[in-house]
C-alpha cells in the first residue's frame, strides 16, 4: 500500500469527518502538513496520500489501481465505528484531476462514495514557463514558508510543473461529471488555471461552489492567503455535514 501521514483531531474531541488529501505534481505528503494539521485542529481526521503514479494513469483517464488506493486509505482511517463521515476527498493540482476524473466514473465513485470534494488548483491544458527552480516557485506561491518546504524537501521533484497532465484525464475533468457537493478552489495569479474552463465547468455541474482566491498563486492551499482558504475549506466540511445548509449567512454587511 501506498504510504500516507496522518493528522488527528485534538484528544477528547470528537472526530467531525474524514479528509483525504492527494497532492498534484512534484509534490509529497509533507507539502501538505500545515494543511493538514490546521483541518485537524478543527477536529477532522486527516489523510495525506502519496500524488498520483505513473501507473495509475491510462489512456482513458485515471486508473481502477488509483481507485482501489484511495479506497485503501478511506478504510485504513476506520476504528471500530467506521469511517467518520462525511468523507471529503481534496486533490490539488494533477492530484484534483485525479480525483475528478474518478469520480466521474459511476462505479469507481460508488466505490468511494464521498460526501463532498474539494479541487483545488485544477490545471487548464497550458504549461507555465518553469525553466528554473526560481520561476516553477514564482508560479507556485508567494508564501516564503511554503517557498522554503519546497526548497528544503528532497522528495519534491522540480521542473514537474512544466510535465503536461494528460489529455485524457483533462477531458474527463472538463467533460464529466462529479455528482458529490463540490468546492472549486482557484487563484486568480494561477497562471496555470484556465478561469473560463473552470466557471462553465461550476455551472454545469449539479452541486458546486467556485471559490476565487484573490492574489494566490498555483498552490492554492499553501499560499499567503492560506488561512482564509482553510477557512473556506473548513466553511465547506462543516456545510456538508448540515446537508449543504450554511451555518452562517450575511444578512447585512457594510464590505
Amino acid at each position: 500500500m501506498a504510504g500516507h501521514t496522518d493528522h488527528h483531531a485534538p484528544e477528547g474531541l470528537l472526530t467531525r469527518g474524514t479528509v483525504i488529501v492527494v497532492p498534484g505534481r512534484g509534490e509529497t505528503r509533507a507539502t501538505y502538513a500545515r494543511f493538514g494539521k490546521r483541518l485537524a485542529a478543527d477536529a477532522y481526521r486527516v489523510r495525506v496520500v502519496d500524488p498520483p503514479q505513473a501507473e495509475d494513469e491510462l489512456p482513458g483517464g485515471t486508473s481502477v489501481a488509483f481507485g482501489a488506493r484511495l479506497a485503501r486509505a478511506v478504510e485504513g482511517t476506520a476504528d471500530g465505528d467506521g469511517v467518520v463521515r462525511p468523507l471529503v476527498l481534496v486533490g490539488a493540482d494533477a492530484g484534483a484531476a485525479a480525483v475528478a476524473a474518478l469520480l466521474t466514473r459511476q462505479a469507481q465513485a460508488q466505490a468511494l462514495e464521498p460526501d463532498g470534494v474539494v479541487l483545488a488548483g485544477l490545471p487548464g491544458r497550458a504549461t507555465g514557463s518553469v525553466d528554473t527552480w526560481d520561476a516553477e516557485l514564482d508560479v507556485r506561491t508567494a508564501c516564503p514558508t511554503h517557498r522554503g518546504v519546497l526548497s528544503d524537501d528532497a522528495e519534491v521533484r522540480r521542473g514537474s510543473l512544466a510535465e503536461p497532465v494528460p489529455d485524457s484525464l483533462l477531458d474527463a475533468v472538463y467533460e464529466g461529471t462529479v455528482a458529490a457537493p463540490t468546492l472549486l478552489l482557484i487563484g486568480d495569479a494561477d497562471p496555470l488555471a484556465d478561469h473560463e474552463d473552470l466557471a462553465r465547468v461550476a455551472k454545469s455541474l449539479p452541486r458546486a461552489r467556485l471559490s476565487l482566491v484573490r492574489g494566490a498563486h498555483h498552490d492554492v492551499l499553501n499560499d499567503v492567503q492560506h488561512r482564509s482558504v482553510a477557512a473556506e475549506v473548513v466553511t465547506f466540511l462543516e456545510t456538508v455535514r448540515d446537508g449543504l445548509t450554511p451555518v452562517v449567512v450575511v444578512e447585512s454587511s457594510a464590505w
